[in-house]
Order: structure tokens, then C-alpha cells, then sequence
């Protein structure tokens, strides 16, 4: 049975299976950030910061503060055969793309190199239009090594020659001499590189839900904006805090975002309410 699309969609659902019910060439844009592999527990803690006088936490101006933690949704993000897991999905993502429809694919270094080589076998070396790098300085510093700061982006277009991207929907970001360039310039910003430096989403921000692996709105913001138009489908098929829909939403596009993991199905509803979205097996996940 083929599910129509005519609202914003959160699904709680086994990703492919869901996929296979959605109809070919639906979505102008699919953003996907998938599990990394990393072997681990995927876990952020979710605290609050309350000013009190016997805080164990001090802050500027030797201010105290006492902090209260709550539950944190978690998943183990470790795969015996990675490729195998994806491969089809990625396949279903092929199918579901518009003719000059775009498919961003969100790793870091563990698998991207495999992945990219997947990638190629489905949509062709030709359609393999960016490595976006998103550079981020948060977190350990290894002695070691050098610290993993980067996360890569993958951007495949289904027909090389014919893809949504809109130059002048670009946003502007501050030079790095701005006085080599002049006032003009200066005051426009330049477009961004192939090299992102957007900042992870801080733990005291508004935007955090507490979802671990929870992308910056900004960084989805910037792929919908260019690679789509007002009133097209986008999916994102892990879909994990619904940075994807807030973006697509609070930019005029609709959106159907799938997810198997009842936390992140409560924290998009919450997130999402403003968007007139339908959540499809809410009691399954309550349940």
C-alpha cells in the first residue's frame, strides 16, 4: 500500500519498510545523518542549571549553580556489516528522489570512505557533486593525535545535469580579512567553501533536545535552503531531534521524517508541533 503525501509526516517505523510504502521521485531533497558506527552507546546527558548558593557547579563570577540531570534517550551505534545496513536504504533514497532531486549523506571518518564508494555504485562517480566538510572546535583534545573535529557531508544529485541549486539563496558568512577585500565586500560577506564552520548545538542552548547526535538547525537550514524550493517534499529517513523538519518547515518546504526510536518520535512531536505534522504510531512508541 502506497502512503500518500499530503501533511507533514513524523513516522515511527522501521526505516526501509516505511521507505518501500512512499512513492518514486516524491522528494526534492533527502538528508540523511545515520548512525556512525562508533562501537558505543550513543548518549548525551540532559541537565538544567538552577542558581543556588550550595551549587557544586561555579560559573563567571564565582556564581553558584546546582544542576539537575535527567533521562537521556540512548542507542548502541555499532553494526556488523554497516555497508549491508545501508545499502538499501540508499538504494530506496535513489528511487524517491525527483529527477533533480539531491541526496546528502551525513558521516565522519569511520565509514565515509566506504560509503562514498556505495554511493558511487548507485548514483555513478558522476553524480558525486561535494565532500562538504562541517568543522566544529568543541570537545577532548587527544595527545595522541590529532583531534577528529570534522564531520564529512556527501552531496550525490540523481542526474548530474540537472540538479536545485539555488546560487542566490546562499547565506553570507564574514571574511576572514575583511580589510584585504574592501568595505563593500566586506559588509556583503562571501559565500561559503566546501568547509562548514558551524558550531555543535551548545548544552545550555534553546535549540537542544537532548537527543544525542543532534545536528545544528543552521547546517540543515543551509542544504535546504539551496537545494530546494518553497513547497517541495523533504525527507530525512534518521531522523533522530528533527533538526531536518524544523528546517524544512520553518523554511516552507514539507517534510516526512522516519525514525524506529520512541525518544526521538516524543522529541520531534514536541519539537515540530508548530508545523501542523501528523505523527503516524505515537502509541506504538508511548507504548
Amino acid at each position: 500500500m502506497q502512503t500518500p503525501l499530503t501533511r507533514n509526516l513524523i513516522v515511527y517505523a522501521e526505516n526501509l519498510s516505511y521507505m518501500r510504502t512512499l512513492p518514486d521521485g516524491a522528494f526534492r531533497l533527502i538528508y540523511i545523518d545515520p548512525p556512525f558506527n562508533t562501537g558505543k552507546v550513543q548518549q548525551r546527558a540532559r541537565m538544567r542549571v538552577v542558581a543556588s548558593e550550595q551549587g557544586v557547579r561555579v560559573g563567571f563570577g564565582d556564581r553558584r549553580y546546582q544542576v539537575q540531570l535527567y533521562d537521556s534517550p540512548a542507542y548502541r551505534d555499532a553494526y556488523e556489516d554497516y555497508l549491508g545496513f545501508l545499502e538499501p536504504r540508499l538504494r530506496e533514497a535513489y528511487r524517491l528522489l525527483t529527477p533533480d532531486g539531491s541526496l546528502f549523506v551525513h558521516l565522519d571518518y569511520r565509514e565515509a570512505h566506504y560509503v562514498k564508494v556505495l554511493l558511487d555504485t548507485i548514483f555513478g562517480r558522476e553524480g558525486f557533486m561535494n565532500e562538504i566538510i562541517w568543522a566544529y572546535d568543541y570537545g577532548g583534545r587527544s595527545k595522541r593525535r590529532w583531534p577528529a573535529k570534522h564531520d564529512t557531508i556527501f552531496w550525490y544529485a540523481k542526474d548530474p545535469g540537472n540538479y536545485v541549486f539555488d546560487y542566490e539563496a546562499i547565506d553570507r558568512i564574514p571574511y576572514m580579512a575583511p580589510s584585504l577585500v574592501g568595505a563593500e565586500k566586506a559588509q556583503r560577506g562571501k559565500t561559503p567553501t566546501d568547509v562548514w564552520w558551524l558550531t555543535i548545538v551548545p548544552t545550555n542552548s534553546k535549540e537542544k533536545t537532548g537527543y544525542p547526535t543532534q545536528k545544528p538547525l543552521k547546517l540543515l537550514e543551509r542544504i535546504v535552503r539551496v537545494h530546494s524550493a518553497v513547497g517541495d517534499w523533504v525527507l530525512d529517513f534518521f531522523a533522530g531531534s528533527g533538526a531536518t523538519g524544523e528546517a524544512a518547515a520553518r523554511l516552507g518546504r514539507r517534510f516526512v521524517l522516519i525514525d524506529n526510536h520512541p525518544d526521538a518520535i516524543r522529541i520531534m512531536a514536541e519539537r515540530l508541533a508548530f508545523a501542523g505534522v501528523e505523527v503516524v504510531g505515537l502509541s506504538e512508541a508511548a507504548g
